[in-house]
């Protein structure tokens, strides 16, 4: 999902709160794929979570300690292990590469599963789009989903050849499952499937930024409500270096400069402060701030956008400011 690479590691709270598991099983799931399942050294029950959950998992790769978000694949329900699946990614940080290199037996930190994904209770029926590894997070859907009796629908694309996870959706989900092999086919099928938005049905997508950006622009095209719709998105994009602003800093008084190609998080980390964060890519909101003079220009995937046009917070991490002064809630 994502990942971050920290310089003078110090195991964030999440992980130091967290579990030490032990790889059961490294098995293959699809060309570039491989599920990791963990269990406790004892065997014994793990935290229960809500489907669409994912953990941190701490990885060990030359360029450093990494902390990446791997989505659970399970229903959540009485767990006694945790699955994760992950496609490798040559030229990354390093966290693919410490996965695929688990073997059964190695120990791995992870933190308790978190969640900003999860399936809404009041639904009347769930339309579940996943694009390639997208799967992970959807599959946990279908998992509840068919557990507890509630109507969905999933929509599958991926390349031919490349699909993790799809025999068992196919089991898990008969016909309920639509299954489109290469873009043209689930573009087309979602202008199909998203021109009907039945009272109460609710629409989560997860995938590529691209797959997430076309799939909730069509369904805005179609009149879905913005309450209806949720998305995870599994990569990102390169941010153009924006321009220089200055941050000022409105309990402290101090103020910053925030040249081009430097974020204000790692602005404000050069001069010492520290601001929660994990991803530092805009998906994961843990660097979330409030902003209390100025316009952001916001370039996360986490934000509703609501809470951008409302101009009152940012995710230090990718966003930036309009205008030559941002103040922010420090």
């Amino acid at each position: 999902m994502t990942s971050e690479v920290l310089t003078a590691y110090r195991r964030p709270l999440p992980l130091r709160r967290g579990l030490e598991l032990v790889v059961r099983e490294v098995r293959t799931e699809s060309l570039g794929v491989c599920s990791v399942v963990l269990e406790r050294e004892s065997r014994g029950p793990l935290p229960e979570y809500v489907p669409g959950s994912h953990v941190l998992v701490e990885c060990a790769a030359p360029t450093g300690t990494t902390v990446n978000a791997y989505s659970l694949t399970g229903s959540g329900n009485s767990p006694v292990d945790y699955a994760i699946s992950v496609q490798f990614r040559a030229g990354g940080t390093g966290g693919s590469a410490f996965i695929h290199g688990l073997v059964p037996g190695d120990r791995v930190q992870v933190s308790l599963p978190r969640n900003g994904f999860a399936p809404t209770a009041t639904a009347t029926h769930h339309v579940l789009v996943a694009g390639g590894i997208g799967i992970t997070p959807v599959l946990s859907h279908a998992e509840a989903a068919v557990r507890w009796g509630r109507p969905f629908t999933v929509l599958y694309g991926y390349r031919d050849g490349s699909a993790p996870h799809l025999e068992r959706m196919r089991r898990l989900c008969g016909e309920r499952l639509v299954e489109c092999v290469g873009r043209e086919a689930l573009a087309r099928q979602l202008t199909e499937s998203l021109r009907r938005q039945p009272m109460g049905t609710h629409l989560y997508v997860c995938g590529s930024g691209s797959l997430t950006d076309a799939t909730l622009q069509t369904a805005r095209d179609f009149g879905w409500p913005e309450g209806r719709l949720h998305h995870e998105v599994f990569d990102t994009v390169a941010l153009d270096p924006g321009e220089p602003f200055t941050v000022r800093l409105a309990r402290s008084g101090g103020e910053l400069p925030v040249p081009s190609g430097v974020s204000l998080l790692e602005a404000l980390e050069v001069e010492g402060i520290g601001v929660p964060n994990l991803c530092r890519q805009g998906v994961c909101g843990e660097c979330r701030l409030s902003v209390t003079a100025g316009t952001p220009v916001h370039r996360d995937s986490f934000l509703s956008p609501a809470e951008k046009s409302s101009n009152t917070c940012l995710m230090p991490c990718v966003s930036r400011s309009e205008g030559p002064i941002l103040e922010v809630d420090l």
